[in-house]
């Protein structure tokens, strides 16, 4: 146990001066920026034709739960099998 903590921590002495190393950049992130002063965007609104219909019943639905009638009696069964 004792070697494998050994070589774990010699390779990460080992690796991290690799992963300190900066890009060719210098590590500086890329930005681009866009600039949109000159344009101008024309368009016409598009709004649907009508009316929205909101009438929507609220529908009322039978339980899918049956009660079973025999179910005490099968507890009872299983109590007495125990």
């Amino acid at each position: 146990m004792k070697k494998l903590a050994l070589i774990v921590a010699a390779l990460g002495l080992l690796t991290a001066p690799a992963l300190a190393q900066k890009g060719k950049d210098g590590g500086k992130p890329k930005v681009k920026v866009y600039d949109f002063t000159g344009d101008t965007i024309e368009g016409d609104l598009i709004k649907p034709e009508g009316d929205a219909v909101d009438a929507r019943d609220i529908t009322q639905f039978s339980s899918l739960i049956r009660i079973r009638k025999d179910f005490i009696a099968e507890i009872i069964k299983a109590a007495e099998d125990l």
